[in-house]
């Protein structure tokens, strides 16, 4: 007996111009189509679990539908794709056929060549649309990522927002140039050698324009997470649920030929199913990716630092591809702000758990952590290095400080190169945040445009309230005021011979040389031993068995000038942070200059 699979909900046009419609209400007894110009209510047919459908010719693509719930106001469709006029009107037909693709001989990026740039629509050009990041790739590409990664990028509330708060999974933002924007995107990448990865989010939905609840038990009130209820995956009606979250991933793989998926906050998905959502997830992805013919990369945010997340299912695991290790960005973070609020109280000894992080990929492997007063975390053990994504700045840790300061405006600029360079050389898979290669002098901040007043209010306070907490003195921006909005919009601008052409220049070069020097494709062979107290750090990168390969990278990690060790100087000296060219200053003692680092080599460039 076959496993029953749930139909597939939302608008399904064909390209002969007829139209199937179906959702699932078990919470209502009668639903009705209603069409907009000219408006026009069809009663839908009821089918089994709680189903409804209808079927009509001559739909064109845009028609705006809504669904009428036993007589009261019609709501747009849970399983929409286009929401052209916000979350609270109604709902349109998109037909992902219409798009002529021509990417069939795309290779796709392998996970160790990943360099992955996140960037937020709304923010990373002063039109906030897909279309205004085309004309942006070429110096994506001189750069040298291979893939960028879109904040979410599904409906939410209002022009503003992160994109966390959505209430359509499935529907592309409508500001930001709707579906049909987003395939444009996706084939300019694609013609341009860059990877695209979706941020998507399946532990909650956002505060307003969820209407789910009226339709069905599509939230289960029993799981609560940080941002509000959790889904229903595992309780009563959850394979409808469930159906809905696997349609989008097959979505966005098949009609909008994306390269990867990031998974929000997997640690908050509640799910005691006999197989996990997550490893449904990546079996819908894998099948898609068969299909084009691409490696499609299905990675975890999660702090857990638990490997089962990726490995097998047959090993009790749920087969991700990769996943985020947060001990990397905080090390490097207390090491070089000597911040300890929060969950960087964890991090007494930077020094020493970076050169943990950077041997075993986990500094809470199993040990006991003072700010969970538990042990947390297991070991990472024989896994390769490119199945995990590392970074020194992101959204969350930018967007989530009270002012949005990022890294430069915390730190020197030598120590900010030091963090490229240990980002940059680290034996795992790099992320870059929106600006961080030439030194954004603008902020990233938090914030939302949602319409509801008391929810605005409630969201100011809050904010308020969070940073009172550590003691915060000054004004926190207001999340809904403009403002806050527009002065998180990148500025774009790195002029030669200023500090910030030296250090993309040095992002740059640091990311040719991923390509060129073969012990930096080696994300098994490394060795990280500290020196001269703690003050210093060495990186060995590559296979004994092949030391003409080897590299040999010296970082100073304090604000003095420190010897190298006498055996530390293989034939050739490849790489110095401290450069002019980076805008560094000249030094003029031996060793390594404050937060300087090197590179040897035996070989010459």
């Amino acid at each position: 007996m076959q496993r029953d699979q749930p139909p597939v909900c939302g608008a399904q046009p064909t390209d002969d111009g007829r139209c199937l419609w179906r959702v699932w209400a078990p919470n209502v007894r009668q639903v009705e189509l209603v069409l907009a110009g000219p408006p026009r209510s069809i009663a839908m047919t009821a089918a089994p679990r709680g189903y409804f459908e209808a079927e009509l010719p001559n739909i064109a693509e845009g028609q705006r539908y809504a669904f009428r719930l036993d007589g009261s106001e019609p709501r747009p469709d849970p399983a929409s794709t286009w929401q052209p006029d916000g979350v609270h009107a109604p709902s349109a037909v998109f037909n992902p056929r219409l798009h002529a693709w021509r990417d069939a001989n795309w290779p796709g990026v392998a996970a160790d060549r990943l360099v992955i740039y996140e960037l937020h629509v709304g923010t990373f050009t002063p039109e906030g649309t897909f279309a205004a990041i085309v004309p942006r790739l070429p110096q994506l590409v001189e750069l040298g990522v291979t893939a960028i990664e879109l904040l979410p990028v599904n409906q939410f509330p209002g022009h503003r927002g992160w994109g966390y708060d959505g209430v359509h999974w499935n529907a592309v933002h409508n500001t930001y140039g709707g579906p049909r924007g987003l395939q444009q995107l996706v084939a300019a990448c694609h013609a341009a050698g860059l990877a695209v990865i979706l941020d998507v989010v399946h532990n909650h939905l956002g505060p307003e324009g969820n209407y789910l609840p009226l339709f069905g038990p599509y939230q289960n009130t029993r799981c609560r997470t940080p941002w509000g209820e959790g889904l229903n995956y595992d309780d009563a009606g959850s394979d409808a649920v469930r159906g809905l979250v696997l349609a989008g991933v097959r979505q966005w793989v098949r009609d909008f030929h994306v390269d990867g998926l990031r998974l929000d906050a997997v640690h908050a998905i509640h799910d005691y199913s006999p197989r996990h959502l997550l490893a449904d997830i990546k079996l819908a992805a894998d099948e898609e990716s068969q299909r084009l013919g691409w490696p499609v990369h299905v990675i975890a945010e999660s702090d857990l630092n638990d490997v089962r997340l990726l490995q097998p299912l047959d090993h009790g695991g749920y087969g991700l591809d990769a996943q985020w290790s947060d001990d990397f960005h905080h090390c490097i973070h207390c090491l070089l702000t000597g911040e300890r609020d929060g969950y960087y109280a964890d991090y007494p000894e930077p020094a020493a758990q970076l050169a943990k992080a950077l041997n075993e990929t986990f500094a809470y492997d199993g040990c006991y952590s003072a700010v969970r007063q538990r042990r947390h975390g297991a070991p990472a053990g024989d896994i390769g290095g490119e199945r995990f994504i590392v970074n020194i700045q992101t959204h969350d840790q930018v967007g989530n400080r009270a002012r949005g300061e990022r890294l430069h405006q915390l730190v020197g600029p030598a120590q900010q190169r030091l963090a490229a360079g240990l980002l940059l050389l680290a034996p795992h898979t790099p992320l870059l945040f929106m600006g961080e290669e030439y030194g954004e002098t603008r902020p990233f901040l938090y914030f939302c445009n949602f319409g509801d007043r008391a929810l605005q209010e409630s969201i100011r306070l809050g904010r308020q309230q969070e940073f009172a907490e550590f003691h915060w003195q000054g004004a926190i921006p207001d999340p809904n005021d403009p403002a806050t909005f527009e002065q998180s919009r990148l500025c774009w601008s790195w002029p030669a011979l200023s500090p910030q052409g030296g250090l993309r220049l040095l992002y740059c070069e640091l990311l040719a040389a991923r390509k060129r020097w073969p012990a930096l494709g080696d994300f098994r062979h490394r060795r990280a031993q500290l020196f001269a107290g703690q003050g210093g750090l060495s990186l060995l990168r590559g296979d004994s068995a092949r030391p003409a390969e080897q590299l040999l990278a010296w970082f100073n990690l304090s604000g003095s000038p420190l010897p190298l060790p006498e055996e530390a100087h293989p034939p050739h000296l490849l790489f110095r942070s401290e450069e002019q060219r980076y805008g560094g200053a000249s030094f003029a003692g031996e060793g390594l200059a404050p937060w300087e680092f090197i590179v040897w080599g035996t070989h010459r460039e």
